[in-house]
């Protein structure tokens, strides 16, 4: 058996690509190495805005000469950074060689020595990851998911007065309708992604070991912390002062504890579309050309709803082991974060995998309204509920001297099919008023959902 050519091991990046492609920008070895440079310039740029050591500010032509080095950032960078590192052995060093190399170009050797000045490789990890994880999570993930709320959100309203059968414990309970279902994954999920939003994105600046030692070395009279923070914070991130050699990684616990908590909502919703599909409450829109089986012709398989269930479990594990890892640090430094940390962009990967599925599987499928009522309608015993809880307001109000309301509606409903001729006889033969008898006689399962339809519009 001959070798293939070279091919993806990861789906993510052979079958799937087009879906999570944006995330690649960011999550990926060549969008964290431009971040890199990107803070390597800034770094530079600056030092010498504040004529450190005698040096004196760039020119704006300079400047953004330095910045065409992240800005342009293409593939003649990527295969300059994979010879130099090649030799390195370390990929930040070689990151401040390609800054030393475009300074060289540009005739300003003689502040290359301010390349990299003072920094430890996580002073610049810490701030490239920040600003990757960031902007993959704020300009790609999180508009993502916002896009299967909005069509989430559009299918709550559309379908807010449309009643259905409630399934408490897989079985026949209280109506509700379709809408108000939904809108309760919109509720939920929007109220994680608000904390994703407002999610803190720290970096750290200060040496070796979080000490600022060998800026003090250099000028002890310059308050390298506010600099440090200054400048971090020029980058729109967030300034930790008290840290080790590495940033402590707890925002980013946080957040990928967060990404899951979204991913388990998700997971949620795909499992209860999934199952309306087979209740018959969603039809499937038939995809031209596509096949459900391979056998049997007639088939539309939920896939959407799969895919995304198994994506989320994928990304949600994943996802879990970032938080277990990155919340511990060896003393001072260990080398545990930085291999988990080139698998962030595979969680997100997955996550935002299926978020693609979700958005698509929610625009494939209609509800069968007539499926919904007709289900109602063999479900007339879900009233006694509403019978039992009339009755004991009567009784309350001293309009009726039944007793025990619960065990006679139980002794009438439970276990038993009971048709609204039955039901109706029942009523009108109870002891209570008759405007409470009048309203019980007219309700029937369809019309017995409270609030369910104006409780959309809290979304």
């Amino acid at each position: 058996m001959t070798s293939l050519p070279a091919q993806p091991l990861s789906p993510l990046d052979g079958r799937y690509r087009a879906a999570v492609a944006p995330l690649s920008d960011f999550l990926s070895e060549a969008g964290l190495n431009r971040a890199r440079v990107e803070v390597e310039v800034e770094w530079l740029i600056a030092l010498t805005d504040r004529s450190v050591f005698g040096t004196s500010p760039l020119s704006d032509d300079h400047k953004a000469q330095l910045r065409a080095l992240y800005l342009e950032f293409g593939q003649a960078e990527i295969d300059w950074l994979g010879a130099k590192e090649a030799v390195t052995r370390h990929d930040v060093k070689a990151v401040e060689y390609l800054v030393r190399d475009r300074l060289a170009q540009l005739g300003l050797d003689a502040i290359a020595e301010l390349t990299h000045f003072a920094c430890t490789s996580e002073d610049i990890n810490s701030l490239s990851y920040a600003l990757t994880v960031k902007r993959a999570t704020l300009d790609v993930w999180l508009p993502a998911l916002r896009q299967v709320m909005a069509k989430l959100s559009d299918l709550a309203r559309e379908q807010a007065d449309a009643p259905m059968l409630s399934r408490t414990h897989g079985q026949p309970a209280t109506p509700t309708t379709m809408g108000k279902e939904l809108a309760v994954f919109v509720w939920r999920l929007e109220r994680v992604a608000n904390k994703i939003e407002k999610n803190e994105f720290l970096g750290k600046f200060s040496g070796a070991t979080g000490t600022w030692s060998a800026h003090l070395a250099a000028d002890p009279e310059l308050d390298w912390p506010t600099v440090a923070r200054e400048f971090v914070e020029s980058l729109g991130l967030d300034f930790n002062t008290l840290t080790t050699q590495i940033e402590s990684h707890d925002w980013q616990v946080e957040l990928y504890d967060q990404i899951r908590h979204v991913g388990g909502i998700l997971h949620n919703l795909a499992t209860d579309i999934w199952t309306y599909i087979s209740l018959g409450y969603f039809a499937q829109i038939p995809v031209a050309g596509a096949t459900g089986s391979s056998t049997m012709p007639h088939k539309i398989n939920p896939i959407r709803f799969e895919n995304a269930e198994a994506n989320l479990e994928i990304s949600g594990a994943l996802l879990n082991s970032l938080s277990q890892t990155l919340v511990t640090s060896r003393l001072q430094r260990d080398l545990t974060d930085s291999s988990t940390q080139r698998n962030i962009g595979v969680a997100y990967g997955h996550s935002l995998l299926a978020i693609d599925n979700l958005r698509r599987g929610l625009g494939e499928i209609l509800l069968a309204r007539d499926v919904l009522l007709a289900d109602l309608d063999v479900n007339w015993e879900v009233l006694g509920e509403a019978i039992q809880t009339v009755v004991r307001a009567e009784v309350v109000a001293g309009r009726s001297t039944i007793s025990d309301p619960y065990a006679l509606l139980k002794e009438l409903t439970r276990g038993h099919k009971v048709g609204g001729t039955e039901l109706r006889a029942f009523v009108q033969g109870l002891e209570i008023g008759d405007e409470a008898k009048a309203r019980l006689i007219e309700l029937t399962p369809a019309t017995y959902t409270g609030l369910a339809q104006k409780l959309v519009s809290e979304i």
